[in-house]
């Protein structure tokens, strides 16, 4: 692992590079991309053992995920390279939130992990402030350095006090080791409750996305919302009995927040603000199975996570493609774009009908082992997964004929066409998301 860390490390310097420094980072992430894959781990040990990093089967896909989020960031944000908008500080910013991030998701030691995954708040933080579209950034990133960091202080309190009682904090030194204490529980998953991000502590989500820009978009629903629910599936494994007796609650707000955000995602006028209640949702399901703590949960979650982090990225490429063109965001001024980019029509549809998980995405085995668990759970959660399940398509579908049909705005006349960069930015968003179902059966060994 540690050789991936000290590439990233040695490509910072690139970043300052007068010219070309773009498009060689750019190179760089997507040929430490294809590096990664073939160090590929399918034993479901541990390997790339260095100090106190490594990955097994969950952290492996988990950190190709990031860096091919990231490598697209680069790639949708052609913007800023056009308009010189401090491009140089923007890299540099990318490669540092990846760094993070693959360090967090290959940490064995619950306290590193602690400090990465609070670190990748740092970057996140400065993309939307110093890149955001509208003045209220500022109070979308105070919104979400204070929901994080308010739940990761009991975080913290918890590790360190079962450091206290046990001894270690090592992923793989917890066997036979059980947290009894109730106050424990709470503190050590609330946390990531927070991240996913569940129902009621959601609010920092939704306006994190609609001020950020493309780049923070994309990070957060596509890598940072799986931080909190890769945290819970590490530790789940040192509270098992207080699992049993609590889980109840999380599952039923879970469920019900589900229902009621899909319901919230048919009244939304901004494109960005229904995709991003639209990842509420998703993640309300993904908590749900994981919470069940049956194979079935625990594989759903992964492939949701894996699944959702490519088609809600897309969703948001799509958003700001759009952005760019008319300047607006507004599914009432964003009508009949059939006729204005014909072309982009298909990639509408493309990943519109894979958020909605219609076959052959990764999302829709995800959330057949997901409705799997649940019911295998409790026959009665039928009633609000089968809502969820129901209204996930027709706000999908809602958003799809809000803005490919009807009568176009009288303001846009011109027939605009898209560039082969966005394009092939679409394509690498859902070449995976659909490729991935012909070798599914890797995702069941991730328990």
């Amino acid at each position: 692992m540690l050789k991936f860390i000290l590439m990233l490390m040695f490509v910072i310097p690139l970043c300052f590079l007068k010219k070309m420094s773009w498009w060689v980072v750019q190179f760089m992430f997507f040929l430490m991309v294809f590096m990664y894959m073939l160090s590929m781990n399918l034993s479901g040990n541990v390997e790339n053992l260095s100090y106190m990093w490594g990955f097994d089967l969950l952290s492996y896909g988990l950190i190709l995920l990031s860096f091919w989020i990231c490598g697209l960031m680069i790639m949708a944000s052609m913007s800023i390279y056009h308009l010189n908008n401090y491009e140089n500080l923007f890299i540099f910013l990318v490669i540092f939130l990846m760094m993070m991030l693959m360090c967090a998701f290959s940490s064995f030691d619950m306290l590193s992990f602690y400090i990465f995954f609070e670190g990748s708040l740092i970057p996140t933080l400065l993309l939307i402030l110093g890149w955001g579209y509208q003045p209220e950034r500022v109070q979308a990133g105070v919104y979400l350095l204070f929901y994080t960091l308010m739940a990761s202080l009991p975080l913290l309190i918890s590790l360190l006090i079962f450091y206290g009682l046990e001894g270690t904090l090592n992923f793989y030194g917890f066997w036979g080791m059980e947290v009894d204490n109730v106050y424990m529980y709470i503190g050590m998953i609330v946390a990531f409750l927070v991240k996913m991000p569940m129902f009621m502590v959601h609010l920092w989500l939704p306006k994190a996305h609609v001020e950020a820009p493309i780049s923070g978009s994309m990070i957060l629903a596509g890598v940072l919302l799986k931080l909190g629910g890769y945290g819970l599936m590490r530790v789940f494994m040192v509270m098992v009995s207080c699992c049993l007796k609590y889980n109840f609650i999380w599952i039923a707000i879970s469920l019900v927040g589900g229902f009621l955000m899909s319901l919230v995602c048919l009244r939304q006028v901004d494109l960005k603000s229904l995709i991003a209640y639209s990842s509420v949702v998703h993640m309300g399901m993904v908590l749900g199975g994981l919470m069940t703590l049956n194979s079935w949960g625990f594989c759903g979650c992964y492939m949701m996570m894996i699944g959702h982090g490519l088609c809600s990225s897309g969703l948001f490429c799509l958003s700001n493609i759009i952005y760019e063109r008319l300047g607006s965001r507004s599914l009432i001024i964003n009508k009949g774009l059939m006729c204005l980019m014909p072309s982009l029509t298909l990639w509408w549809f493309l990943l519109s009908s894979s958020n909605m998980a219609s076959p052959p995405s990764l999302n829709l085995l995800a959330e057949i082992s997901l409705i799997n668990s649940m019911m295998a759970w409790n026959f009665m959660s039928m009633f609000l997964i089968a809502f969820m399940s129901f209204f996930s398509a027709a706000y999908s579908l809602y958003m799809f004929s809000c803005s490919q049909h009807g009568t176009g705005f009288s303001g846009s006349f011109s027939y605009m066409v898209g560039y082969f960069r966005e394009y092939q930015l679409l394509f690498l968003h859902w070449f995976p998301l659909n490729i991935l179902i012909l070798r599914s059966d890797y995702f069941f060994c991730c328990v």
